[in-house]
């Protein structure tokens, strides 16, 4: 593969998963404030109401119990708290990739701290819980981070070339 087909494919892989990181971080923000808004008790009679069936046709459903076991250890507080962090981790989140799609330099060494803490964050609530999803997001999230640094060394590279480019810029 050419030296620009290579550029190419990497910002296009940049861009799609800051994009998609974009909208994971809509979808916290949706959700915390959806369970802002929500009771805990609506959630337990929506899940029970939800799984209802799949229980009835298998009583030992895997999903199906694991979303009623979980939702029945909600409580006011617990509930405040997943949606100021689903808030605030969307909020943060989304402010990085606003600032790496506009291409602000500052923000590749910024975005690689926050996404490393996450990962660090994920790591350890998977030694308490476990969870194949949280190993999952990591690994994404690793990936974001190894693109965010290429992205960062070319542009770094080519702000620094184009500093020494004295030629008048081309005429539109």
């Amino acid at each position: 593969m050419e030296p620009s087909a290579r550029a190419h494919l990497r910002e296009l892989l940049f861009r799609i998963s800051v994009v998609l990181k974009g909208l994971d971080a809509l979808l916290e923000l949706v959700g915390g404030i959806a369970l802002w808004v929500v009771s805990p008790g609506f959630m337990i009679r929506l899940v029970h109401l939800l799984a209802q069936d799949e229980i009835a046709e298998d009583p030992h459903d895997l999903v199906a119990n694991l979303l009623r076991h979980s939702v029945s250890k909600l409580s006011f507080s617990s509930e405040h708290f997943m949606a100021i962090y689903l808030i605030a981790h969307g909020v943060v989140k989304g402010l990085v990739v606003v600032a790496l799609l506009r291409s602000k330099l500052w923000a590749y060494p910024v975005a690689i701290a926050v996404f490393g803490g996450f990962i660090a964050y994920q790591v350890y609530r998977f030694t308490l819980a476990g969870g194949f999803g949280l190993i999952a997001l990591s690994v994404f999230d690793l990936v974001v981070i190894w693109l965010i640094w290429l992205e960062y060394r070319a542009m770094k590279f080519r702000r620094s070339t184009d500093l020494w480019d004295f030629s008048p810029p081309p005429h539109e």
